[in-house]
């Protein structure tokens, strides 16, 4: 039994000039279903069913379905139409009407072929995230290159998809290749492309395209909204999910590049496509001649960018803070950010190089950055304390020249000497000065015995105090006997 949007189908069809079998084929149904009903003048229900109810849309469905025929109209469309030849019915009923009878056209594609070194598809894949140091967790990406003529396939896992890691990647691979392909197939991220308007020429990534000219490749765009144009590795990325990382545990990032490595070499490589009926290991040898010569000279895979240092002489990148000498506090700087390294220039002068870190707002100094602050903090307070020494008197310099010939800590001495001067005063210490450097006595203990010889005082007299009656005092002596003094 078929439904009367069929019956009209297959009436419309036959008044097209359309045999039975055409119209078989085309509507999916079997041959004697359609020489049954075409042979009825009216659609009518068996067993006995009362006959559809009439619509207002029923005299317009053949127009209907010849205007579906020669364009995707929208039901909308179709509605403003059918008003313009006297359809008085409602939109909801048409809406319905095309949703039944509207044919489901699938996209067709073509099979592209590649010659041997002609071509590589890239793209990136995402599998959750995974933890970093300090507890932090990063998202997790995977970076896809693979060969269309041999199905070579190179993948990567990577913290990030930004210029640096985008371009790395691709180096890493030609590297491992020994070659590079005559063409990159990419889609429109804007590591790559930058704008690609339907039917307009696409607007690639300044920093991309200098990257192909250095290694010789051209850049080829998918279309807009047109991922399958580059089949062969979105097939690539959901059979990395399937094979490799379905049901993996990542306890740490480190370990995936060992753990892909070992499986492209021992399972993807040299497995039997499924489309060239070849081991890509082994189609990969016949491709290999056909490549373009690897530019010796490696390219600066890295993202750029001005940045301002901070007062405390840091600089922020992703959270993370990295020191730079103290000359630089407050400068404009240029960063260049590799996949592992961070490195700062004033100019064209390298002023910071740091392991790059991803964790989340760790603080990263260098050693001689801080040592070079701490140095010059030091020499300012040992000149404030030589200031103050040399105001004491025209002795203070010099007795602290015969500090140094002495070879003694003289900031040491001087210090100590000048936390004299608020229990004995400035007059006190200067004349101490004065006094040692006449003696030829240099050292801060010298002055110390000074002042406090000085402070020392005999007591005063107290008043007499008689315990006995006067009279007892009332003593007469004898006179001296002077004769053992006598000659």
């Amino acid at each position: 039994m078929i439904d009367y949007a069929t019956f009209c189908r297959m009436k419309q069809t036959q008044a097209a000039g359309r045999t039975a079998p055409q119209i078989a084929q085309e509507l999916g149904l079997h041959i004697q279903t359609v020489r049954k009903w075409i042979a009825r003048e009216r659609y009518e229900r068996s067993g006995g069913a009362q006959r559809p109810r009439r619509s207002k849309l029923d005299e317009h469905k053949g127009a209907v379905v010849r205007w579906l025929d020669s364009h995707p109209f929208t039901a909308m469309q179709l509605f403003y139409k059918l008003r313009e030849q006297g359809y008085t019915g409602g939109y909801s009923i048409l809406k319905d009407y095309v949703r039944r009878i509207r044919p489901n056209r699938q996209e067709a594609f073509l099979t592209l072929k590649f010659a041997p070194g002609q071509c590589a598809q890239v793209d990136w894949g995402s599998f959750g995230s995974v933890p970093v140091e300090g507890g932090t967790r990063r998202a997790l990406s995977f970076f896809v290159m693979v060969l269309a003529h041999s199905r070579w396939l190179h993948v990567e896992f990577t913290l990030g998809q930004s210029q640096e890691w985008f371009l790395g990647c691709h180096q890493r691979a030609f590297e491992k290749l020994g070659g590079v392909p005559h063409e990159v197939m990419v889609d429109n991220c804007k590591t790559a492309v930058l704008a690609h308007a339907p039917g307009a020429a696409p607007v690639f990534n300044a920093q991309y395209l200098d990257f192909s000219r250095h290694y010789g490749f051209q850049i080829k765009a998918c279309g807009p909204h047109h991922p399958q144009s580059k089949g062969i590795v979105e097939n690539a990325v959901s059979y990395i999910k399937r094979s490799f990382l379905s049901g993996r545990e990542v306890n740490r990032f480190e370990e995936l590049a060992p753990a892909v490595s070992l499986w492209l070499d021992t399972v993807a490589n040299v497995r039997l496509h499924a489309e060239t009926h070849e081991r890509p290991v082994d189609r990969l040898a016949g491709e290999r001649p056909h490549l373009l010569a690897l530019n010796a000279q490696p390219y600066a895979a890295v993202q750029t960018r001005t940045v301002r240092a901070s007062r405390r002489c840091r600089v922020t990148v992703e959270t993370n803070r990295y020191s730079v000498p103290a000359r630089q506090a407050g400068a404009r700087l240029t960063l260049q950010l590799s996949s592992d390294r961070v490195r700062l220039y004033a100019g064209t002068v390298l002023v910071a190089d740091h392991a790059r870190r991803h964790g989340r707002r760790a603080d990263i100094e260098n050693p001689d950055h801080g040592r070079e602050l701490e140095e010059r903090k030091r020499g300012g307070a040992r000149q404030r304390l030589l200031a103050r020494f040399l105001a004491l008197t025209p002795a203070a310099g010099p007795y602290q020249g015969g500090l140094q010939e002495r070879r003694l800590n003289a900031g040491h001495h001087l210090a100590r000497i000048l936390g004299l001067v608020p229990a004995y005063g400035e007059r006190a210490v200067g004349e101490a000065i004065e006094n040692a450097h006449q003696l030829g006595a240099y050292a801060s203990d010298y002055i110390v015995n000074l002042l406090e010889q000085r402070a020392r005082r005999l007591p005063e007299a107290g008043p007499l105090l008689l315990t006995r009656a006067t009279e007892a005092l009332q003593i007469e002596l004898s006179a001296p006997d002077l004769s053992p003094y006598q000659p």
